[in-house]
């Protein structure tokens, strides 16, 4: 494995990126990749679907949507069915939503890693799992980022689910890229947005990019979309309106819905509380669900 001390404080953890530079001498030197694929192909074959949340640019609220979608498919009869892989290596916050922080992999006899369970039986790897404290950086290139991300779908016993989502950075680079590569028959790949004409512009690069690798674009969610008064019930589009909705015409891709600010969202957030755990009557809740039921429409999923 390679020596990652010196570019991110993980001296204390197990699991680091595996180096392939110095294969052992009686092996065939594509032998250890391919034993690799082979253990990739085994894990995400015993999960029904694989999905990635994907946006052009941060700030749009797509770790919130990764886990508060992860967490109504838990409660719609996927309890301890659903994972969710935290892809964003120099980021990470799923954890946190979900009250995870501080935890590390579980590991089993012979060296297996299992991932971490939280609310709902969700299922989560993070690099955040990892880091000895909040302060420590992870400062790696693209190969090391995929050579981790690589391991996380290969090497951790995420056992047999029926939904796997992928938390994503911003962009189109290499953390994107390495999944769609990686991932085997991935479903598709969800894109948020905020409704500012700025964000439509960087969003419609993010459904290029999945197009250009063939991934199906199950549709386009607007987060953030308006303010519900919770005394008068009258709407506040503090981020303008309809930019989500405008995009998925304009790349003919479908339209999952938009996602209304409500400030208890933060609250939970920051409590390690999945929104849509509680607070049923928010207008917000609603949206969550109605998104997927059409995400299960998609899939053809109950």
């Amino acid at each position: 494995m390679v020596d990652t001390e010196k570019q991110a404080e993980t001296k204390d953890c197990e699991f680091k990126p595996k180096s392939s530079s110095k294969p052992d001498a009686h092996v065939a030197p594509n032998s250890t990749a391919s034993e690799q694929e082979q253990r990739l192909k085994t894990k995400m074959s015993k999960i029904k679907h694989k999905i990635a949340i994907i946006s052009g640019k941060g700030g749009v609220g797509k770790s919130t949507v990764t886990v508060n979608l992860a967490a109504v498919f838990a409660l719609q009869g996927h309890t301890d069915k659903v994972g969710v892989l935290d892809a964003d290596i120099h980021g990470p916050c799923v954890p946190k939503m979900l009250g995870l922080k501080g935890k590390k992999l579980i590991g089993g006899p012979g060296g297996t890693l299992f991932p971490v369970t939280g609310q709902q039986g969700i299922k989560v790897v993070s690099m955040d799992f990892l880091l000895p404290n909040d302060e420590a950086p992870v400062i790696w290139r693209g190969p090391l980022k995929m050579r981790i991300i690589q391991q996380f779908l290969s090497d951790i016993a995420w056992g047999e689910l029926d939904f796997l989502f992928v938390d994503l950075p911003p962009g189109t680079g290499d953390e994107p890229l390495s999944v769609m590569q990686l991932i085997p028959d991935i479903d598709g790949v969800i894109i948020v947005t905020m409704p500012s004409e700025v964000s439509q512009a960087v969003v419609k690069k993010a459904i290029t990019f999945a197009r250009q690798l063939g991934v199906p674009v199950i549709g386009v969610i607007e987060n953030m979309s308006g303010f519900v008064c919770p005394e008068c019930g009258a709407t506040l589009d503090i981020f303008k309106s309809g930019g989500g909705k405008q995009v998925a015409e304009d790349l003919s891709v479908p339209y999952l819905g938009k996602i209304p600010i409500d400030p208890a969202i933060c609250v939970d957030s920051d409590n390690g509380t999945p929104f849509v755990a509680g607070n049923k009557a928010s207008p917000t809740v609603k949206a969550f669900a109605e998104i997927v039921m059409k995400i299960k429409q998609f899939l053809k999923v109950t």
